[in-house]
C-alpha cells in the first residue's frame, strides 16, 4: 500500500516562502512564515495526516523511528546542539536526535553553520557567551548549493543559515538545545528561551568530531549510479536516486523493522502504479518491492 501524505505544518521566526509555494499551502497574514513541514512523522508534536486523519501505526509491529521535514529559512536558525540518546534518555525520557540535511536550493553565498573551529576550546566558547559576542563566529562556515548532503550527530554544534531550502532526516526526536539566537526578538519583543547549560553538557568539542569528514559532506547531482546511499544509521538509511525520464527501477524494500517512506524532490513518479508529484511524500506499508517509473527527469529520497 501506497500511503499519501499531508504534513504537519510549522510556522517560525525564521521561516521562508518556498515552502508555501511548494506544497500550495496559504500564508496567512500576521501569522510567521512556514519554516518546516514534518512531511513523515508519528511525533506527537506535529503527526502526518493521510485523508485528514492522522498517521497511527500503534496497531504494527513495524516502527517509524526517523522523522523527514522539509526545511526552509528566511533568517538563520538559532545556533543549537541536540543530544544524544544516552543523555536525552536520561534527562529527558527520549531518544536522542542525530540529523542529516540534503539542499534542495541555495541562494548565492547561502550557507550552514557547522561544528567548532579548530581553535575553539570549551572555556573559550563559555567565555564568548558570557560576553555576548557574535557566536557564529565560533563556529565553521559552508556555502552550500543544490546536491550537498550533511550528516549532523547529536553533539554537534550547528545552525541552518539564511535563504536555504532542504530536506531533513531524523531521528523521531523533537530535542533542541538553542545557545544563541543571533540577539532576535519575536514581534512581541521576546527573546526565544536559550538552553546553555544543557547545551554545554551535550556539546562535542573534540577536534576530531568538528571536521568536514565527520560530517560526510558530499554532493549527488550529476553521478553517473542512479541510486547513492547517503547515511546508513541505527534509526534510518537514506538513499538518493536520480531516475531520467521514462526510465524506471525496481527496489526491494521492507525488509528491515520500519516503514520505508519517500520524499520526492523533483518530476515525478510512478510507484506501483500511483502517482507521487513533486514535494509529496508517501509512505509504503505491505509492500516489498516498488517499481518506480520516472514521467519526467525526477529524483527522491528514499528512507529505509
Amino acid at each position: 500500500m501506497i500511503i499519501h501524505l499531508d504534513p504537519s505544518i510549522k510556522r517560525t521566526i525564521w521561516g521562508g516562502t518556498k515552502l508555501a509555494l511548494y506544497k500550495d499551502l496559504p500564508t496567512l497574514d500576521g501569522l510567521d512564515p512556514i519554516g518546516e513541514t514534518w512531511e513523515v512523522s508519528i511525533h506527537p508534536e506535529g503527526v502526518s495526516q493521510n485523508g485528514g486523519v492522522n498517521l497511527d501505526l500503534s496497531p504494527h509491529q513495524l516502527k517509524l523511528p526517523y522523522l523527514v521535514k522539509l526545511i526552509d529559512t528566511g533568517k538563520e536558525l538559532s545556533i543549537q546542539v541536540h543530544p544524544g540518546d544516552e543523555y536525552a534518555m536520561k534527562v529527558e525520557k527520549s531518544t536522542g536526535k542525530s540529523e542529516c540535511w540534503y539542499i534542495i536550493d541555495a541562494k548565492n553565498e547561502a550557507g550552514i553553520y557547522l561544528g567548532l573551529k579548530p581553535e575553539v576550546t570549551k572555556e573559550s566558547f563559555i567565555s564568548a557567551l558570557k560576553n555576548n559576542e557574535m557566536m557564529n563566529n565560533f563556529l565553521n562556515f559552508y556555502p552550500v548549493k543544490a546536491g550537498d548532503f550533511f550528516f549532523v550527530p547529536a553533539g554537534s554544534i550547528h545552525a541552518i543559515g539564511a535563504g536555504i531550502t532542504l530536506a531533513e532526516v531524523q531521528q523521531n526526536s523533537g530535542i533542541t538545545y538553542r545557545v544563541w539566537d543571533w540577539n532576535r526578538v519575536d514581534k512581541n519583543g521576546k527573546s526565544r528561551e536559550l538552553h546553555i547549560e544543557k547545551s554545554l553538557d551535550v556539546i562535542n568539542f573534540d577536534q576530531a568530531s568538528n571536521g568536514v569528514e565527520f560530517f560526510k559532506k558530499t554532493n549527488v547531482l550529476n553521478r553517473q549510479d542512479p541510486v547513492t546511499i547517503l547515511l546508513e544509521h541505527k534509526c534510518f538509511k537514506l538513499s538518493h536516486v536520480n531516475l531520467n525520464k521514462g526510465v524506471s527501477l525496481n527496489l526491494s524494500v521492507g525488509d528491515k523493522d520500519r516503514f520505508p517512506s519517500i520524499l520526492n524532490l523533483a518530476g515525478e513518479l510512478l510507484i506501483n502504479g500511483e502517482l507521487v508529484k513533486k514535494f509529496s511524500s508517501v509512505l509504503i506499508k505491505d509492500e516489498t518491492n516498488l517499481e518506480i517509473r520516472a514521467s519526467i527527469d525526477s529524483q527522491f529520497l528514499l528512507v529505509e
